[in-house]
């Protein structure tokens, strides 16, 4: 048998812990020395690890007394525990998926204002059925497969995070001017990257710049958002390259 106090040191189990286990009949000691030290056996030790591990699963103190006695239903406990714990997985994601679009917005945006928090919250918070309704009605079932892989905020996936990249780079060379060449490199990328994505799709391509350029249908189908001088920008830039590219081609 061993004491209270060596049972604490061997669990991280604090001896005020033990005593409260005792009060409540949770685990009770097997005996008391003269004077009056709690005493362990090997069948309390092996109660001890059964309500440590139930409490890891997040089970409260009654319910693993009802458990240790019996008068537990084992499967319908197990399966409130699981939906609790994919319930807590599933705000996890949803946290990091916020995290991760704030960290892509500050690469796009170079600093994070009140204001691009509070619609980045509104896009996280918005009800996932009510904007994947309003996509399936802007989209044919082609295109919707075709949404799905366009590059998200929220995701670190290479393909998104060069987009962000070759955004931010245009937010940051804004100053420069459309026709400028460092411009004009990155638009020559982006476009270079949708003819790789999405080849043979340049109407999908025209209709989610239409969508790009409204920011009400942005908000509703859940696009990340830009602002309209932003937007009227990179339109310029892309314009003056076609022109350069039908010149090159004419001559």
């Amino acid at each position: 048998m061993i004491t209270i106090k060596e049972i604490s040191k061997l669990t991280g189990i604090s001896v005020r812990t033990l005593r409260y286990y005792e009060e409540i009949r949770l685990l009770i000691p097997l005996n008391k020395t003269e004077g009056g030290h709690r005493l362990y056996g090997e069948e309390e030790l092996k109660r001890l690890q059964q309500i440590l591990f139930l409490k890891n699963l997040g089970f409260k103190l009654k319910e693993i007394q009802r458990l240790l006695n019996d008068t537990w239903d084992w499967s319908t406990s197990l399966e409130h525990q699981l939906a609790f714990v994919l319930e807590e997985q599933e705000k996890l994601k949803q946290m990091e998926n916020t995290l991760t679009g704030l960290k892509n917005a500050l690469a796009i945006e170079g600093e994070l204002n009140e204001t691009l928090i509070q619609k980045m919250i509104k896009l996280s918070n918005r009800e996932s059925e009510k904007k994947q309704a309003f996509r399936k009605q802007m989209f044919s079932n082609d295109e919707w497969q075709l949404v799905k892989s366009l590059p998200n905020l929220n995701r670190n996936d290479p393909n998104s995070l060069e987009w962000m990249g070759l955004l931010g780079q245009l937010k940051q060379l804004m100053s420069n001017g459309a026709e400028s060449d460092s411009v004009q490199r990155i638009i020559k990328r982006m476009i270079e990257k949708s003819t790789e994505e999405y080849p043979d799709n340049e109407v999908f391509l025209e209709k989610m710049w239409d969508i790009r350029k409204s920011s009400s249908l942005s908000d509703k189908v859940g696009l990340y958002p830009l602002d309209e001088e932003f937007l009227n920008y990179v339109e310029q830039a892309f314009n003056i390259y076609e022109t350069r590219e039908l010149r090159g081609t004419s001559e």
